[in-house]
């Protein structure tokens, strides 16, 4: 398989979950604010992490499901970005749907050319460190935030989010979970 297709196949199965959910739930998650999109990343990042540290879990859901889970809530993040108005809000799957596709798009684009000029060295990186940066692109955006979202040279809140839903999908796609 290709990067690609590998990409399209983790992402599928993350947006599988997240329509699903939305089903089962409505359009719940239109309530958080950035923080808590966040705050919900943390715990599954932190998650993954004592995991592999402690190297045993207790809850059913596995490191893989985290990651999806992590996916799912950067879109979240990117939707809520984009609409900047969290409100109890009842929305349509399929326009759920239409939003996810775009956000993934968006990330897709940026990994195609992050990919050109790294060579895709995200191959060669470990699961670990996976986990390891989604904490401090968590520790960035919690920054901008204190910084009233404000930067004077970094990247933003959005492409933070971007990088922790690539680094996600790749961690699904070296572990062999790209459906």
């Amino acid at each position: 398989m290709n990067t690609n297709d590998q990409y399209n196949g983790a992402v599928q199965q993350c947006k599988d979950i997240f329509i699903k959910k939305t089903k089962d739930y409505g359009t719940a998650w239109r309530v958080l604010r950035t923080i808590s999109v966040v705050d919900q990343i943390f715990i599954k990042a932190l998650r993954i992490r004592t995991i592999q540290d402690k190297k045993q879990q207790r809850v059913e859901d596995d490191i893989a499901s985290e990651f999806k889970g992590i996916v799912n809530y950067a879109v979240i993040g990117l939707v809520q970005l984009e609409l900047n108005d969290p409100k109890v809000d009842e929305l349509p799957v399929e326009q759920v749907s239409e939003w996810y596709d775009k956000q993934v798009a968006f990330a897709k684009a940026t990994m195609e050319d992050k990919n050109h000029d790294y060579g895709e060295a995200w191959r060669e990186m470990s699961q670990e460190s996976f986990a390891d940066l989604i904490l401090m692109k968590l520790m960035r955006i919690r920054q901008i935030l204190l910084n009233d979202g404000q930067t004077l040279i970094s990247e933003g809140i959005d492409a933070n989010y971007v990088d922790i839903l690539n680094y996600s999908v790749f961690a699904l796609i070296l572990m062999g979970d790209v459906g």
